[in-house]
């Protein structure tokens, strides 16, 4: 998995606490959010301002897949997490053009259903780790609405080109029924949902599957989309959502929550070292499944707080170095915060089995393969299920210092910062894949730690 001959001076040294936190981090855009807002804001017929968007590169890789397809995304002048988002005038996107996805999942499983409205084919290439990452449900998704997928190395997989279905001037009454199996990524239900008004007729999405991962991405979606003048109805039970035909248009101004899942690091943090730790800007209410995280960590003993100053709402953690093992714990809500909590729960006072999160083995690593690897490298125990991840913490004397992977995976990163905190000695082999996400992470962590 991990590049085990990357150069040495890649290495970062994670700072080891030593005493008490006592900080407040400021967390930049939702990266969900930014990213949901470009697609929708692309779609519609007038321009929007998108402020406090998400400045990586995930969205920096969104953007230039928006400009390939036709669509201005203009940066401001003063403030470059301020972005004014202009569709094609007809409404139509630029086909006969290549979009790059990096290693992007929201890129590479959002911007294919764009390439639906085009004017010719669109090319879809990424890393070569991206490769790996399954995307066959949404591509059937679009092949069943009429598009032409041309492989050009794995079926279901990157590289591949769409061809857009010829224009039917015929009104199309019913809407398209389309079932795929979305287990491996809530992703491919919030992709094909994001273009479900703009098919003619609208769109009736069936997940096959038995569970569905990561319901509250989907709900963001649908959230989103209402909030563009969608008509979506969930029926979650079922599995099924429908999307009435109609335009698509975000208010003329919108402002990114702060991304919540980015939060975890920093607020784990009180844990493993003590202390306290706030992040500003959190919302009473939200859509993003990193607003469990509060809860989470109470469950872990920490105290938890949402106290406001001159109007600003901020969550407040504090820990006083015990942790609270969970037993059998369901994560499915909010898999992406897994590594984070991972990193708090080495150091807890009895075992615990994280559920819920088999998903998690295609995200831009198999996250569960890697965790027991770094967490086995430090001296610690731990072992894949079926479904999640079973912990058991390790006594202190035998945890010991280790250069530790990434794997070209920001939450990787982010979980041996954590374990730095705590475990002296530790290096971290290329920190800089935080950019995806955190493309200010090591000023950030330093600063938390003084």
């Amino acid at each position: 998995m991990g590049d085990m001959n990357a150069p040495q001076e890649t290495l970062w040294p994670a700072p080891f606490a030593g005493k008490p936190l006592n900080a407040t981090v400021v967390v930049p855009g939702s990266k969900s959010l930014s990213n949901r807002y470009l697609i929708l804001a692309a779609l519609g017929h007038e321009p929007v301002r998108l402020a406090g968007l998400l400045r990586s590169r995930d969205t920096e890789l969104m953007m230039d897949a928006l400009r390939a397809l036709g669509v201005r995304c203009e940066i401001d002048a003063a403030t470059d997490t301020t972005v004014t988002v202009v569709p094609p005038a007809d409404g139509r996107f630029r086909g006969n053009t290549k979009v790059f996805c990096g290693l992007a999942g929201t890129v590479m499983r959002f911007v294919p259903g764009l390439a639906m409205f085009a004017d010719g084919p669109v090319d879809f290439d990424g890393d070569e780790q991206a490769y790996a990452r399954p995307m066959k449900p949404v591509l059937d998704g679009l092949q069943q609405l009429g598009a032409t997928i041309e492989y050009r190395g794995e079926e279901g997989r990157l590289p591949f080109t769409i061809t857009p279905p010829a224009p039917d001037p015929a009104t199309q009454e019913t809407p398209s029924v389309v079932p795929i199996d979305s287990s491996g990524s809530s992703q491919f239900i919030s992709g094909l949902l994001l273009i479900g008004s703009r098919v003619p007729g609208g769109l009736e999405l069936h997940h096959t599957g038995e569970k569905t991962p990561s319901l509250p991405h989907i709900r963001m979606t649908v959230a989103d989309l209402q909030g563009s003048g969608v008509d979506v109805q969930a029926d979650e039970e079922a599995r099924v959502w429908a999307v009435r035909p109609g335009a698509v248009q975000l208010p003329d101004a919108v402002t990114v929550e702060p991304d919540l899942s980015n939060a975890a690091p920093f607020l784990g943090a009180a844990l493993i070292a003590g202390g306290t730790v706030r992040v500003p800007r959190w919302p009473e209410t939200t859509t993003q499944p990193g607003g469990l995280l509060p809860g989470y960590l109470g469950h872990m003993g920490a105290k938890v707080s949402f106290p406001k100053e001159n109007g600003i709402r901020y969550c407040e953690v504090t820990g006083d170095g015990h942790i609270n093992g969970l037993g059998d714990f369901d994560l499915t809500a909010a898999g992406e915060i897994a590594p984070s909590l991972a990193a708090v729960l080495m150091f807890a006072d009895k075992p615990t089995r994280m559920l819920g999160i088999g998903h998690l083995r295609g995200h831009e690593t198999n996250r569960l393969e890697a965790l027991v690897n770094e967490i086995t490298r430090v001296g610690g125990e731990a072992r894949e299920l079926p479904d999640g991840l079973e912990i058991t913490p390790a006594p202190a004397e035998a945890l010991k210092p280790a250069i530790m992977e990434t794997y070209a995976d920001h939450r990787m990163a982010t979980f041996a910062a954590m374990l730095g905190l705590r475990i002296g000695g530790i290096e971290v082999r290329n920190v800089a894949t935080t950019a995806k996400t955190l493309p200010d992470f090591v000023h950030m962590w330093n600063g938390m730690l003084g």
